[in-house]
């Protein structure tokens, strides 16, 4: 079964809650067990997850025993490791600031102590979208940046039913794996819910390899719960022109805005 909000009432919404310059890719919403309920644009092509994939990273690794608590371990920066997003890449993080601050460097400890075969294993066990961690043609560079406007793509209903998996407990991991992740990703609240999710964006390449930095990606992804009722979204945009705020905290603004319209329209 599928539903959505009235087709005006939903290009409204969009394009009261977009930020100008930035294009709306796809907005879906459903249950836990996977029913959809609201889709709207192109919600089945796939794409970098960018830093969405630290959700199932961080499964990988609670599960695999790298991770151990939100404090365990601390692990600090290295020179020549990422840094390009401010103070908080530089400083020793543990898996809850890596959640937070989404740091590229200690995801990257994290895959190159698991290795490629392993995360592929768990990757395609998870149905997490092409399961491919081989990253860029040619270059060996998998475990640093496969998640990256690379080789690994999934599309947002690819998302959703990860995530309801994921609240569902219905993935091949510990359940100390689940209840370690949901416990370090932010929550925020709009219209009475409380949403949870990870934002993520990454630049798609040009024909000469470069990154196409006027067209970022940007993601939200997560779930919301409200008086015993969980649900589970993504929302994808794709940006026109250059921004100074990344995409993916867009996303999570735009979505917060109109969650409550959203899901106030659902059938139950």
């Amino acid at each position: 079964m599928t539903a959505s909000i009235p087709v005006a009432l939903s290009a409204v919404l969009w394009l009261a809650v977009t930020p100008a310059q930035a294009r709306p890719v796809c907005m879906i919403v459903a249950s836990t067990s996977g029913t959809i309920l609201h889709e709207d644009g192109d919600c089945r092509t796939r794409v970098t997850p960018a830093s969405t994939f630290k959700l199932p990273l961080s499964l990988i690794g609670f599960d695999s025993g790298f991770l151990k608590d939100a404090q365990d371990p601390v692990l600090t920066y290295r020179k020549g490791d990422p840094d390009w997003g401010g103070k908080a890449w530089t400083q020793p993080n543990d898996p809850a600031s890596w959640l937070r601050h989404s740091v590229v460097w200690y995801s990257q400890r994290i895959t190159r102590a698991l290795g490629t075969a392993e995360l592929t294993r768990y990757a395609a066990s998870f149905d997490y979208g092409n399961a491919d961690m081989s990253g860029d043609p040619g270059k060996d560079n998998g475990l640093e940046r496969s998640w990256i406007a690379s080789s690994l793509k999934i599309s947002p209903v690819e998302q959703v039913l990860f995530l309801g998996k994921l609240i569902e407990r219905r993935l091949p991991v510990a359940a100390n794996a689940i209840d370690q992740t949901i416990a370090i990703v932010e929550s925020q609240t709009a219209g009475g819910w409380t949403v949870s999710g990870k934002t993520g964006t990454a630049y798609p390449r040009k024909a000469d390899g470069s990154f196409d930095r006027a067209r970022a990606w940007g993601w939200y992804v997560g779930w919301a719960r409200r008086d015993g009722r969980t649900l589970v979204f993504a929302r994808l945009d794709q940006d026109e022109t250059q921004q100074s705020v990344s995409g993916g905290l867009r996303a999570r603004d735009a979505l917060l805005g109109e969650w409550e319209a959203i899901a106030g329209s659902l059938p139950r």
